[in-house]
């Protein structure tokens, strides 16, 4: 399947040393080795004598030429080793002529290594008995006798571009099992056939053929691991039909890519391969493709994804001696069969850094219209070259090597001119193109017979029997992302950000400076006044009065004015008000005009002067009121508080709490998440972007960070980040089902269809195994682990697009496509449809599931009536075990109950939500039940605790001045009031009430 224009160059073979070596007759046995390659004798080497120590010195070099213009080419180094076969010459008995000679065993050396672009390599070639020979068989911790053997050209039979851009094609096919009853072990010998192609360059196609299957009957599984074997036949040494290194190991069905990997399957799988009948082949078959049959190759998988491998049954005959017997067409097709085809899908070789496939294949009876349909191939590898291997069954072909027949378009030339008189007619094979490429012509085939034309194949089918192949390559045909290029491409896109530095400046500090200056300043005043005054004040204590104190501080000025002490102090501020203005202000240019700078004074002037009453507090404490205390809100009810105004819609306050956060732990990875989720839920991407990459930047293994940045890039429109993104989660954690599902997401996006599949593919398996370790590990807290046949049930309220969600509810991330519906938007609408008519029944069922209650009502309270809302709420809080979301099942509640006047069922309500998760909220539906109840001193607590923990709620204020105007408290009435107003107070109806109070209690509206 080469293409190379160099002129033969010579391979040689070295045996130099012999070990452990036995004879039939003696210690010290006369051998001889014979070197095979290809069906040739490549030379003999001298007689050597074998040592008592079992060692001989052959030196024996022999070589072939390496011809691809004609000759021995790259394909027959692949898959054809080279045989060392080891005779001992006999001692001459008296009046005997010639020397006898027994065989004592075989060594193959396999050539693979020179289509790796080596040009030597040494190897210890085990030696495998014959039948009857004394030489020891290979057993594990028993010398094996061995020889050491070197192979050498002088220059590499690749070049580099064949290095780079070649491949090594590996079939191995291990069995058919539970094939057809009719098949039996006795009766006439017949050769069971596989056969395949593989596209080369050019016009022809390359036929890999498995002959010489063994049918054995059913009652044992097949060992693993077992080797490979060679297809090639006249090997003497039973050991040397295996393949040196190359073992069928097997492995889970869940794990394989063929069609018999789901868990129902299982229990077929075991009867077929324990107790029915199989025919075992274990064959390898290597083909090596240069750079343009790759390209070939990989094109074919895209066009046709299915490839066919035909399967048959030929009566083995024994050819007649003398003249070359003849057959004629009617001969040739009686012989075939039990004609059958496996479909084999070869898209899964063109999935990023995967080079091996392996699974089981259903036989179907092969029928023209449907392999057509299937694989576009309209060529049949057994029937229509079938009498080139009915021929070569005549002629011994069991005992033949395999054949390599190259499919040409001129496959009616290649038949002999007898054929052509005794059929008189041309084949069709002949009339059509005898490949399995891609086929655009659309002129219709000739009609099909009927299913009854083969019976025998149908029998394939009601067998169940299926072929088990494997399909493997050297390397894989798309290269997949190394992690360090997907880590080093995530780097560039968003480098790491180290936690920042403190700043030695900033405004922070420069306000820390200005108190120390103050607190300076105030000592050195009172150190004055001290030294002035300090006997008078002694003298006097507590007896001055405001004239003694007015005098003093005249006095004191005047001193500080003299002295110079005062513009001292003045310029130890003024470095420090620079600062506060540079800082604090950001003012470091001059003012446009003197309206702006004078605003701008007065301003500066006010602050500086708070700040000198906090630094002079901070200085005599003993002389300043109580501070009045505040309450601390930890990062996980700030969080709360947020998600409380995005289910009420109040997205600006929500927004506040986020930043919050943000201010108080920059470097939390989970705030800039939380963030990021709410910007897509304002719909303000690209704040998100920024925020998803702040996050990544902190932590770049993090896959929920990977995955949101991958799509908002989606969003963005930057599909070649995206796709880095959700590549390197995938590469991180090989398992997550999200990360596999949303790059199978973007794959649709760019109608990539193979990766697509590729990518849902691996989603889905990736789901099977956790939904099996859930169950497993259910049954183990149970205390019953069974044998689960089947798997993939999971109960709907645990289970969401994505998979196994950690909630009653779960998730869906939705990736718009540029055009066309998307299967998450058919996803989407069938799930709104079941939704929709499985609503009632939901309502309905008694389960005692308390999320099940809580799915329908958060539903029902703005689609249907309250009440129906109502009895769903009551019954998810009167269950032992908690929904997922109690506090908003609280809050819930408690406003029907408010709604309804049940105001002694929202008090005791919202306590339940205040005492597990106090927020402004709770203590504001408490404090309105009990100011409803006339409780108007616990009114006024609940309320209180509300403003501390929001004081920007104007319905808090609202109330606050109600419990105020109630109380008879005119200047807190007032000033609640105030505040209500500046809020902007939305309810109207509680506006009236606080108006109507007013208008009764005479005090309240400062505008009366």
């Amino acid at each position: 399947m080469e293409q190379m224009s160099s002129t033969g160059r010579p391979v040689q073979i070295t045996v130099t040393d012999g070990y452990d070596l036995k004879g039939f007759k003696g210690e010290t046995p006369v051998t001889f080795i014979r070197a095979e390659f290809n069906q040739m004798v490549l030379g003999d080497s001298a007689k050597v004598t074998v040592s008592a120590e079992g060692t001989a010195k052959y030196n024996f070099t022999s070589s072939f030429e390496f011809n691809p213009e004609g000759g021995i080419t790259l394909d027959d180094i692949a898959h054809k080793p080279v045989f060392l076969t080891m005779t001992e010459v006999l001692p001459k008995e008296k009046k005997q002529k010639d020397e006898k000679t027994l065989i004592l065993g075989q060594a193959v050396v396999d050539l693979i290594p020179l289509l790796e672009g080596e040009s030597s390599f040494e190897t210890m070639a085990p030696l495998h008995p014959v039948p009857g020979s004394p030489l020891e068989p290979l057993r594990s911790g028993v010398k094996q006798c061995s020889l050491e053997v070197k192979v050498f050209v002088a220059e590499p039979l690749l070049t580099t571009a064949q290095i780079l851009g070649g491949n090594l094609l590996k079939v191995t096919l291990e069995a058919a099992y539970s094939v057809p009853e009719s098949f039996i072990p006795v009766g006439p010998l017949q050769n069971y056939m596989i056969g395949l192609q593989v596209p080369s360059v050019g016009e022809k196609d390359y036929s890999i053929l498995f002959k010489n299957g063994t049918l054995k009957l059913g009652g044992e599984r097949e060992p693993v691991p077992r080797p490979k074997k060679w297809p090639i036949a006249n090997i003497l040494a039973p050991g040397a039909n295996n393949i040196p290194d190359a073992f069928i190991i097997g492995g889970p069905y869940e794990e394989e890519d063929g069609e018999l990997n789901r868990p129902e399957d299982k229990e077929f799988r075991n009867q077929a391969e324990c107790i029915k009948k199989r025919i075992i082949w274990d064959l390898e078959s290597r083909c090596y493709l240069d750079p343009p049959a790759v390209a070939s190759f990989q094109k074919r998988i895209a066009d046709c994804r299915f490839w066919p491998v035909e399967i048959t049954r030929v009566p083995l005959t024994i050819a007649p001696k003398g003249k070359a017997a003849k057959f004629d067409k009617a001969d040739d097709e009686s012989q075939l069969s039990f004609h059958g085809v496996a479909y084999v899908n070869m898209v899964p070789l063109l999935y990023p850094g995967v080079k091996r496939i392996r699974g089981a294949f259903h036989v179907y009876p092969y029928l023209d219209s449907t392999v057509y349909e299937k694989t576009k191939c309209s060529f049949s590898l057994f029937r229509d070259t079938g009498h080139h291997l009915v021929q070569n069954n005549k002629i011994g072909g069991i005992n033949s090597p395999l054949s390599k027949p190259a499919v040409s378009k001129n496959v009616k030339e290649d038949k002999t001119v007898k054929e052509k008189d005794i059929e008189g007619k041309p084949r069709p094979g002949d009339m059509q193109p005898p490949s399995i490429k891609s086929q655009s012509s659309d002129t219709p085939l000739e009609v099909e017979p009927p299913l009854s034309h083969n019976p025998e194949g149908q029998q394939y089918v009601e067998a169940g029997t299926y072929i088990v192949l494997e399909i493997q390559l050297d390397k894989a045909l798309v290269p997949k992302r190394m992690p360090e290029e997907l880590a080093r491409r995530v780097k560039e896109m968003i480098p790491p950000r180290p936690p920042l530095t403190r700043r030695t400046g900033g405004a922070q500090k420069a306000v820390s400076d200005y108190h120390t200056q103050v607190k300076n300043i105030s000592r050195a005043i009172l150190d004055e006044y001290h030294r002035m005054f300090g006997k008078q004040v002694a003298k006097l204590g507590s007896d001055m009065d405001s004239e003694t104190l007015e005098e003093q501080k005249c006095q004191l000025n005047y001193e500080l004015n003299c002295s110079g002490k005062y513009f001292a102090f003045k310029e130890q501020l003024k470095h420090a008000v620079v600062k506060i203005v540079r800082e604090k202000y950001l003012k470091t240019t001059s003012f446009e005009s003197q309206e702006e700078l004078q605003t701008f004074i007065s301003e500066l002037y006010v602050f500086l002067v708070d700040q000198m009453h906090v630094a002079l507090n901070q200085t005599m404490p003993d002389d300043i009121q109580g501070t009045v205390p505040t309450i601390y809100t930890s990062s996980e009810q700030l969080r709360l508080f947020a998600f409380e105004a995005e289910v009420n819609e109040n997205f600006e306050m929500a927004a506040v709490y986020y930043e919050e956060r943000l201010v108080r732990e920059p470097q939390n990875l989970e705030h800039w998440l939380d963030y990021g989720a709410f910007c897509l839920l304002t719909e303000d991407n690209i704040k998100a972007q920024e925020c998803f990459q702040k996050a990544l930047s902190l932590n770049q293994n993090h896959i929920q960070s990977l995955l949101l940045c991958g799509v908002l890039a989606v969003l963005m429109e930057n599909y070649e980040q995206a796709e880095i993104f959700f590549e390197d989660a995938t590469c991180l954690e090989p398992t997550n089902v999200v990360a596999w599902t949303l790059l199978g997401l973007y794959y649709e996006i760019q109608n990539n269809d193979i990766r697509m599949e590729m990518a849902f593919h691996e989603a889905f398996k990736q789901l099977q195994a956790r939904m099996l370790q859930a169950q497993i590990m259910k049954q183990r807290s149970t205390g019953t682990v069974e044998y689960i046949e089947e798997g993939g049930k999971v109960e709907e309220s645990s289970l969401g697009p994505w998979g196994i969600t950690n909630g009653s509810s779960a998730t869906a991330i939705k990736v718009e496509a540029p055009a066309g519906p998307s299967i998450l938007d058919d996803f989407l609408e069938e799930s709104s449809k079941l939704q929709s008519d499985s609503r009632e029944h939901i309502i309905s069922t008694q389960s005692q599931d308390p999320t099940i209650s809580q799915k329908p009502s958060n539903i029902l309270l703005k689609e249907m009536p309250v009440k129906k809302a109502k009895a769903c709420y009551e019954r998810t809080i009167s269950f032992v075990v908690d929904a997922s979301e109690m506090h908003f099942i609280f809050l819930r509640l408690g406003q029907i109950y408010l709604e309804e006047k049940e105001y002694e069922k929202a008090k005791k309500t919202y306590l339940q939500a205040c005492k597990r998760s106090p927020s402004c909220l709770t203590w504001l539906g408490l404090g309105i039940a009990c100011y409803r109840l006339e409780e108007l001193t616990e009114a006024e607590d609940a309320l209180s605790e509300a403003n501390a923990l929001n004081n920007y709620n104007a319905e808090v204020w609202a109330y606050l001045a109600l419990v105020s105007l109630k109380a008879g408290r005119q200047l807190e009435a007032e000033q609640a009031y105030k505040y209500t107003m500046k809020l902007k107070l939305k309810d109207e109806t509680l506006l009236a009430e606080i108006h109507m109070v007013q208008e009764t209690v005479g005090f309240g509206n400062p505008s009366f």
